[in-house]
């Protein structure tokens, strides 16, 4: 009677509790993906459109010219604002559906085993999007190949790289919003020397940082195999990210439950000429 009462406890959790359950919990993962990922903290935020609509989009609007006194009173007319916009569309869709069997609940229950599936999920998109935000950062950067002899002269000149940048959109680039992320073996190479600087040290999340030279230096094990670093500005790539929760639902003629995650999503570099990468072949 008590192993019966039990199957029909996990029965009546699953059904009716189980979807809230399942709801709390993949809340929890994407607000963890927030805070766990690197590419969360840099990637683009300011976008417009209904991502449900198949696409968003950023806008870099070209700087304003002075120009002399009197010039649009005597033209009739002022200069008109100038942006480039920048389509990101929602095309990369990813599911991560798994399912368990009747026998498994009664050893876990539905609680612990959503909270122990949905934490594994949770580790392997954050791999998703990290992986991805850096392949199309890679894509995107223009090669740079440095020529100092230390590696705190090559991070200072990779720096400048983005820096100095001057063109219609930007006329060079505060150190605060620059990023330089590196290989675990390129940021070990400065890390000695990040820690002998006053409050330099900031481990946050699953990544460490720091700062040198006014500027953050993150360690990541996501980009590319022929990637040493890459530096870039804030909000150079833009990754757009829709979930989409599949409530627990008995699998026909089973005893298996199915419940799970769908990813909508997009990637794509919107301000290709800040950022840079240094190769390692």
């Amino acid at each position: 009677m008590a192993e019966s009462t039990r199957i029909d406890a996990l029965s009546i959790e699953l059904q009716i509790s189980g979807k809230d359950k399942l709801a709390e919990e993949y809340g929890k993962v994407i607000e963890n993906i927030n805070a766990n990922t690197l590419s969360a903290q840099l990637k683009n935020k300011d976008l417009s459109g209904d991502p449900t609509s198949g696409s968003v989009e950023a806008k870099r609007f070209v700087n304003a010219k002075g120009q002399a006194y009197g010039t649009a009173r005597s033209g009739g007319a002022a200069n008109k604002v100038k942006a480039k916009p920048v389509v990101i569309p929602i095309d990369d869709n990813t599911e991560y559906m798994e399912e368990v069997e009747e026998k498994d609940l009664k050893l876990y229950g539905v609680n612990g085993l959503i909270e122990r599936r949905t934490a594994n999920q949770e580790k392997s998109m954050e791999v998703e999007l990290e992986t991805k935000f850096f392949q199309v950062a890679e894509t995107a950067a223009t090669t740079f190949t440095p020529t100092a002899s230390t590696i705190e002269d090559e991070i200072e000149e990779a720096i400048q790289k983005v820096e100095t940048v001057k063109n219609d959109f930007v006329r060079g680039v505060p150190r605060t919003m620059i990023n330089v992320i590196m290989t675990p073996a390129y940021y070990g190479k400065l890390r000695n020397k990040i820690a002998t600087l006053p409050n330099a040290n900031a481990n946050v999340a699953s990544y460490e940082s720091g700062i040198f030279n006014n500027t953050r230096m993150y360690s990541s094990v996501f980009l590319p195999d022929d990637v040493d670093y890459i530096v870039m500005v804030d909000g150079a790539v833009a990754q757009p990210v829709i979930p989409s929760i599949y409530s627990p639902k008995k699998i026909d003629l089973s005893d298996a439950t199915a419940f799970g995650m769908f990813l909508y999503k997009g990637t794509k570099a919107v301000m290709e000429d800040l950022i840079f990468v240094k190769k390692n072949s």
